[in-house]
């Protein structure tokens, strides 16, 4: 924090030191709506969103006007057995994964997030980020709202809470008009569930049936695994309120000039099997890899993918080069964020306990590594150096998005912008410090023709630093009231 020794901060220098704290949330958003094992299903849909948030899960189930909630830390299979789902009794369910990607991981940070209106009670589960967020919670502090966790997602909350319109649905409507980022949200009520999705459509959000019920869930394939059918993806801007067994359609929100699909979903984050924006995740994966093989051709003799994510893409590779295709990269997935290290020291154990080579196969070879991105450059190092060790003649590095030279703001776990190593370093540095024979990116050209096919605009800042919803936004203050958080459970 800037300014003079001694001296008390200035309201600016507390807001910007509460901007560099605050919470950006990776998550997954799953909702159920008149189906009599509403938790059931919710479990389930959860189970298949795990890849998108492994710290807290949380279901909120709707009964007899109440809400019965449970939130737990840990994965989805932890927090919840056969005893705890048979309490979340009703017809109506949401629920939440989350991956926090800056703060304190606590149970206080946990979603869906609960509160009572006199509308009768709401619970509230979000993915995504909201660029002001920071800044309205400040102001509402200010007037003496006290809150209970670091998301941000608890702004909505608040916002909602205090609106004097008429309806939770007009309510809802009015909070949202007053934040700007990133939001695909669900929101249980006394008797139904509202899903909506930002004007830019930033994260993803799809709409389904199962049984005559209604299902909302952040990715197609926590619709595969229940068997509900795909009806279509939320709009960007669009709010679908579900009562009483039918669907009704809003358009509250001013449409932006554009429409900005965040890409890194498509490239990394979500599930391979999932379509976004009706686009298949993998053959669009695929597809990086084949424009990437023509855009950076090597001679070598097999190209490896750096698991998990980098699978598609090299498959693609592959294809496209005629290079045999092998998995030397073994992953190893049972590793969970804790595990007890040597007390000697063991070379390369940090990257070893999850990926290890087959010697075999890439002894006296020249391989290509495709990888979706990277970050900071560490773990690839440590992976190139294990080629190395293994007896590789030459490592290649191909990588199937362009270089990484911002931080996201609208919802993707990454870092500040001076540890983004292609902010600091040119592509030769790059491939110095991690030690290959070579470096290719995909070009942002090539990115933005091959989602040319992509039904809305996408918002690719990370790579192009170019964002479509300014950051630090300075809003005027709320005139809003005071409401209070209440909880249900058996933690």
């Amino acid at each position: 924090m800037s300014g003079v020794p001694g001296s008390a901060p200035s309201p600016d220098e507390v807001l910007r030191e509460r901007e560099a704290d605050h919470f950006h949330d990776e998550c997954g958003v799953f909702a159920v709506h008149g189906h009599p094992e509403a938790a059931h299903i919710t479990y389930l849909g959860l189970y298949a969103l795990q890849h998108r948030g492994q710290e807290s899960a949380g279901i909120v189930s709707a009964h007899a006007g109440e809400h019965l909630v449970m939130r737990g830390m840990g994965l989805v299979a932890d927090v919840f057995n056969e005893a705890r789902l048979a309490r979340l009794r009703g017809r109506h369910a949401v629920g939440h994964v989350r991956y926090s990607t800056a703060g304190e991981s606590e149970l206080r940070n946990a979603q869906p997030f609960c509160a009572t209106t006199d509308s009768g009670p709401v619970a509230l589960a979000h993915n995504g980020n909201l660029v002001n967020a920071a800044r309205i919670r400040h102001e509402l502090e200010g007037r003496g709202a006290i809150f209970s966790s670091t998301s941000d997602s608890e702004v909505i909350v608040h916002l909602l809470a205090r609106s004097r319109e008429a309806t939770l649905e007009e309510r809802l409507v009015d909070a949202l008009s007053r934040v700007r980022g990133a939001y695909s949200l669900v929101m249980l009520t006394r008797d139904g569930v509202v899903a909506a999705r930002d004007p830019h459509g930033f994260r993803p959000l799809s709409l389904g049936r199962l049984d005559g019920a209604f299902v909302v869930a952040s990715e197609t394939c926590a619709l595969d695994l229940i068997g509900a059918e795909f009806e279509r993806d939320l709009e960007p801007g669009e709010m679908v309120v579900l009562r009483r067994g039918r669907l009704r359609s809003l358009r509250p929100f001013p449409r932006p000039s554009r429409q900005s699909f965040c890409v890194f979903e498509h490239i990394y984050f979500a599930r391979p099997d999932s379509k976004l924006e009706r686009q298949s995740v993998y053959e669009f994966r695929k597809q990086l890899g084949r424009v990437l093989a023509r855009e950076h051709p090597v001679e070598a003799d097999l190209v490896v993918p750096v698991l998990d994510s980098g699978t598609c893409a090299a498959l693609g590779y592959a294809e496209e080069s005629g290079i045999p295709y092998e998995t030397a990269l073994i992953r190893n997935h049972y590793v969970r964020r804790t595990f007890i290290e040597p007390a000697q020291s063991i070379r390369l154990f940090g990257v070893k306990v999850k990926h290890n080579t087959v010697d075999a196969i890439v002894r006296g070879r020249r391989v290509v590594l495709v990888e979706d991105s990277i970050v900071r450059g560490t773990t690839l190092l440590k992976i190139v150096s294990m080629f190395r060790s293994a007896g590789a003649r030459e490592v290649h590095v191909r990588v199937s998005s362009p270089p990484t030279i911002g931080p996201c703001h609208y919802g993707i776990d990454t870092p500040t912008r001076e540890e983004l190593i292609a902010h600091v370093r040119s592509v030769g540095e790059i491939r110095e410090a991690i030690g290959a024979d070579s470096l290719g990116y995909l070009s942002l050209e090539a990115l933005r023709e091959t989602a040319a096919s992509l039904k809305h605009g996408i918002c690719d800042a990370c790579f192009s630093d170019e964002y479509p919803v300014p950051v630090g936004e300075d809003e005027g203050p709320p005139q809003l009231s005071l409401f209070r958080i209440v909880e249900q459970g058996d933690e």
